[in-house]
């Protein structure tokens, strides 16, 4: 019989608060932006270097590169490889179009690889199996708050000579545990990672942002020039190749610092809210919860239902609006079908598993500020359907 749900939710709940979450630090923001204000270095100004060396401090020791936006990021990641116009970089099938879309607006080739089912990564083997004499990268998302199979991806990269590129706009703190037991953070083993301040991510800012990640030095100083129109540091009006301008401004800077200090109370109870509703779902039937990546750890930018079909999935999106539970589906559209990608050729059918996690994924509420009561809640309205 299904469960019986409280006449209301226990109070409005959202997919995101982020009033609730600045309210409570609303206090160091505002002083964040009075001294910007006063100081009047709005472009390249103090506290931008000095979020770069907190970030890279909370990402064990790596070099951070801040840049305007996520997209950017990806960009300027590929810029720094080098490579020529049709050169091929593989990308997952299911990820939003922002990782494909980078490769494309340089006239490189993104050529898309299906995704673990359970996991929603790039599949390793199937990255492998779409390598050919072009390919030059391999492009991999941590989606939702999880590492790819970093490990194998590595692997697959040395062997076959490619540069190893990692999107975590999606798990920024998340980490990953080597072979050897070493723990290296997303982002950090690959040649570059690449991450996202958009408002709604784990570090958000109040506008834009980005940042790329490296442990190679010469490689910082290269990306460095790259966001600054190919200028080196210190020869001003000397551009030494082509570049984007693409920065972090100094506001986002400062408050994006204020936010850092948060981040990994904010990831803990992000984790927490995923325990409740891994409990409370366990025996939910048609539904698979997040399955964990051998590994890795999940910092929960998601927490996504697998449904069985695509009929009960938009039945059950259906009927958590009706009882005030918003969710959302992250992506309803497989990159190779997407109109703008159309001249890859990739018909239909191509890419199984990415097109079936489009049929059939439902991401539900989750932030810090999330009550025990609201998740029980959200958690009796989907065993209620």
């Amino acid at each position: 019989m299904p469960a019986l749900l409280p006449a209301a939710p226990p109070a409005p709940i959202r997919l995101l608060d982020l009033p609730a979450q600045h309210a409570a630090i609303q206090p160091d923001l505002d002083a964040a932006l009075r001294r910007v204000l006063q100081e009047g270095a709005f472009i390249q100004g103090p506290d931008v270097p000095l979020f770069a060396d907190e970030l890279g401090r909370y990402l064990g020791g790596a070099r951070v590169v801040p840049c305007a936006n996520g997209t950017d990021a990806l960009q300027l990641a590929l810029m720094s490889l080098a490579l020529q116009p049709g050169d091929e970089v593989i990308v997952p099938a299911f990820t939003y179009v922002a990782t494909a879309e980078a490769a494309a607006i340089l006239g490189l080739r993104p050529v898309p690889a299906d995704v673990d089912p359970a996991t929603f990564n790039l599949d390793p083997a199937a990255a492998e199996a779409a390598i050919t004499a072009r390919t030059r990268a391999i492009l991999c998302v941590h989606l939702y708050g999880q590492c790819a199979d970093l490990t194998a991806l590595r692997q697959l990269a040395d062997r076959r000579g490619l540069a190893l590129i990692e999107d975590n706009a999606q798990a920024i703190g998340a980490t990953w545990q080597r072979p050897d037991g070493t723990v290296a953070y997303a982002g950090a083993v690959g040649e570059v990672g690449t991450t996202s301040f958009f408002p709604s991510k784990n570090l958000g800012c109040l506008g834009d942002g980005g940042a790329l990640i490296t442990r190679d030095e010469a490689r910082a100083t290269l990306l460095d020039e790259l966001a600054n129109h190919g200028q080196a540091r210190g020869r001003k009006y000397v551009h030494q190749r082509l570049g984007l301008n693409s920065r972090l401004d100094t506001l986002q800077a400062a408050l994006l610092r204020v936010k850092l200090r948060h981040l990994a109370d904010w990831t803990a109870a992000r984790q927490r809210v995923a325990a409740q509703y891994d409990a409370l779902l366990a025996e939910a039937p048609g539904l698979r919860t997040p399955q964990r990546q051998a590994g890795s750890s999940h910092v929960f930018h998601q927490y996504t239902l697998t449904l069985d079909t695509e009929a009960r999935r938009d039945g059950l999106q259906q009927h958590l609006q009706r009882h005030g539970v918003p969710s959302v589906v992250y992506y309803p559209v497989p990159v190779h079908r997407q109109p703008a990608y159309e001249y890859l050729g990739y018909g239909a059918g191509r890419f199984p598993v990415a097109e079936q996690l489009c049929r059939t994924v439902l991401s539900l509420p989750i932030h810090p500020g999330l009550t025990p009561e609201q998740v029980a809640y959200v958690a009796a309205a989907v065993r209620a359907y």
